[in-house]
């Protein structure tokens, strides 16, 4: 994992590296330029988290669609999960962004170990996000979205009984500003509401993800910080992640993140690493 986030430091490096024998102040007007100052509805470029990621570009454009694959590493007090997620965002129309995923878990325990959870498809995501103000002079967005989980049953249980076993109620506020040409912050914050089938039970969970980048000059790189923040009746939790996204082609991206929670109750420290494709970019 060490070797991992050092190829994607030096990479970064690199990126920055080729842009400084450039005119940067010229090159990232250019690229707002082209994002933003096109004939299609108003569009503020906005870096996007890569952890708590969003359904689609804020502002989106009809037409806009991006497949992404994540893996993840998850080290826990008595089994370590590894974690996989597919997923397809389009925009149908102007604003709208749409999104299907698969996020996958898979659990091995260490020595001794008892009540690890069961390997399973964690749900069926489906969402949507809608941007309902975008100003490019204050280069401000902000969305309104809705993420809908059916969740489902480990795969030993498949065909021994009930498949899905609950829904996820997940309603989100999102609001972005970039400050200047290269600096980003962001807040994603919403409830989600667990019903559980088994026992007709329900809890909350509250959101609070606040997240700050820079854009390396003239590029579509990035590095930051997000701070996922969960909040319930009697518990807070936090981890910060520490990420940088690298542009491998003119459509293909990478993005690296390594977790670090502030308690370290269950989970310890984490990786998680996310594939971007843009077709037609």
């Amino acid at each position: 994992m060490k070797n991992m986030f050092r190829m994607a430091l030096l990479a970064v490096l690199f990126a920055v590296q080729i842009v400084s024998a450039q005119d940067n102040t010229v090159i990232d007007s250019l690229y707002i330029h082209e994002v933003e100052e096109r004939k299609d509805p108003p569009k503020v470029l906005h870096a996007e988290p890569l952890f708590i990621d969003l359904i689609r570009d804020l502002g989106a454009r009809k037409g806009e669609k991006e497949w992404n694959v994540g893996l993840g590493l998850a080290d826990n007090n008595t089994y370590d999960q590894y974690t996989a997620l597919v997923e397809y965002e389009w925009a149908p129309i102007d604003r709208l962004g749409l999104e299907v995923e698969l996020p996958f878990s898979f659990h091995y325990p260490m020595e001794g170990a008892a009540n690890v959870p069961g390997n399973r498809l964690n749900s069926l995501k489906l969402a949507g996000q809608y941007s309902f103000f975008v100003n490019e002079k204050i280069s401000t967005s902000m969305a309104i979205g809705y993420i809908h989980e059916f969740e489902l049953s480990d795969f030993s249980h498949y065909g021994k009984g009930r498949l899905f076993t609950g829904n996820v109620y997940n309603p989100f506020f999102i609001a972005a500003k970039r400050w200047g040409q290269n600096f980003h912050t962001l807040l994603y914050t919403g409830p989600q509401f667990f019903h559980h089938f088994e026992g007709n039970s329900m809890h909350t969970v509250w959101q609070i993800n606040s997240n700050v980048h820079y854009m390396i000059p003239g590029t579509r790189n990035f590095v930051g910080i997000e701070f996922n923040k969960e909040v319930t009746k009697h518990d807070f939790e936090m981890t910060i992640r520490p990420q940088m996204r690298v542009g491998i082609a003119d459509n293909l991206l990478i993005g690296i993140v390594t977790g670090v929670p502030i308690k370290r109750e269950n989970e310890r420290f984490s990786s998680f690493l996310r594939l971007i494709y843009e077709p037609g970019h």
